[in-house]
């Protein structure tokens, strides 16, 4: 029995020799990082096929380009996973113990340091104590002291002690209140960029089903692997 067997565009290997029986079969895999070509080699004829289908490949065999690829998303996936979890649980305690605090930008009073969208992590002033130039989020407050709204704006003048003279740099004036020690609830150190535009409700609803579905699709390539 000679038979030639093509295995790519230019490559093929040529088989001799005579079978002692005639239900035997052999199964040929070649693979490399360009792809997997499998056949099923019998006395009567020569059959394309996929190795999977007969034997369970050790963890040794050359991975294909596509399982290559596969594999290096899911790593990637994994550890952005990881650190976005580590990131979040980190958060939460420092949230709990009021050492930092996050608040989503809605006005654009800050443009263009800070956009609408922007989430700003907040020190504990005692932590961080203001000064002029810092970024602050403090409590408005009427005439009377009923808190109003809590702006995030820069510090432009005064001190802790006569107040804060603080403006948004986008504003064309001051603001009229000028915030003392008590007034102010955090110190911005750090800004994430439109990541408050993906947290409103809206967003979340849409969000939480493509994740859910991302993460079956990622199960179902585990469980082809």
């Amino acid at each position: 029995m000679k038979r030639d067997i093509f295995v790519g565009d230019h490559d093929d290997i040529r088989i001799e020799g005579e079978s002692q029986f005639p239900d035997s079969k052999i199964l040929l895999t070649v693979s490399n990082v360009m792809g997997e070509k499998s056949v099923l080699i019998t006395p009567d004829q020569v059959i394309p096929s996929k190795a999977k289908m007969f034997v369970q490949a050790p963890k040794e065999r050359v991975v294909t380009g596509s399982q290559a690829r596969t594999r290096k998303a899911t790593t990637v996936l994994k550890y952005v996973g990881y650190v976005l979890s580590a990131i979040l649980i980190s958060f939460s305690l420092a949230s709990a113990t009021g050492i930092v605090k996050a608040r989503i930008v809605l006005t654009g009073s800050m443009v263009p340091t800070i956009n609408p969208g922007d989430i700003v992590l907040l020190a504990n002033p005692n932590k961080l104590p203001p000064h002029i130039g810092s970024i602050v989020a403090y409590t408005a407050r009427r005439f009377d002291g009923t808190p109003v709204n809590t702006f995030t704006h820069r510090i432009i003048g005064g001190d802790a002690s006569s107040g804060f003279i603080v403006k948004g740099d986008a504003n064309p004036s001051p603001d009229i209140q000028h915030p003392r020690m008590t007034d102010i609830t955090g110190v911005q150190f750090f800004t994430i960029p439109y990541l408050g535009k993906i947290m409103t409700p809206k967003s979340l609803i849409i969000l939480v089903p493509v994740l859910v579905g991302f993460w079956f699709i990622s199960d179902a390539l585990k469980s082809e692997r």
